[in-house]
């Protein structure tokens, strides 16, 4: 279903924008700020994944907090999923379905928040895990999501990626070069340095693939 160059290279950072409610901002910009240092700067898998766990109960306390609100589920499935990355067949799966389950809630509430991210995450796993008997992977969901946060967010460097990433892995080496050329072109951002620093890395290994 999913590349092996995708498959390790999951992590996005998503845009904090300022909500009504400014401590509820301020706690995800704490988890943001975690994600990006496990998921960048901490080379062991298995110290990667004792600090994700520990930061998916932190998350969880924020979704207890603010029950009514996306941007907190959103956060939830990002590090649940990341985690299932990093653990065996059996708890890859558990946590994975966990995710989806947490991102459909939140679309749900708001697809719209943070510039379709949620709508990305959706298209991400759906195209990240095998289809049926094994998991619930879906190309054609996979496609729909992904090409839907792109066109949401056309800026996006995170959209940019995955839905290049998606259309290299199909075959459409035209397509996928233009869109992730596209996405190097977007201005860094200071706010984020490590994660725009490694997802520009990543976008330039496909691209060097392609042969571009």
């Amino acid at each position: 279903m999913a590349s092996i160059a995708l498959c390790g290279a999951l992590g996005m950072s998503i845009p904090l924008h300022a909500s009504k409610i400014p401590a509820m901002d301020a706690e995800l910009g704490e988890i943001d700020l975690d994600w990006a240092t496990i998921k960048y700067l901490v080379p062991d898998q298995a110290e990667q994944l004792k600090r994700f766990d520990a930061l998916a109960q932190k998350t969880a306390r924020i979704v207890e907090k603010y029950p009514d609100r996306a941007e907190p589920l959103l956060w939830e499935g990002v590090v649940t999923y990341e985690e299932s990355r990093l653990g065996g067949v059996l708890r890859e799966h558990r946590l994975t379905e966990s995710a989806r389950s947490l991102f459909k809630r939140a679309e749900d509430i708001d697809p719209r928040i943070l510039h379709g991210a949620v709508i990305l995450y959706l298209g991400i796993v759906y195209y990240q895990e095998p289809g049926f008997p094994l998991g619930f992977g879906d190309d054609k969901k996979a496609s729909h999501y992904l090409q839907l946060a792109n066109d949401m967010n056309p800026e996006g460097l995170d959209a940019a990626y995955f839905y290049g990433a998606f259309l290299r892995d199909k075959g459409n080496n035209v397509e996928a070069t233009i869109v992730l050329a596209r996405a190097l072109e977007s201005p860094p951002d200071p706010d984020r340095p490590v994660w725009d620093a490694g997802r520009r890395a990543e976008i330039k290994a496909i691209l060097a693939k392609i042969g571009r």
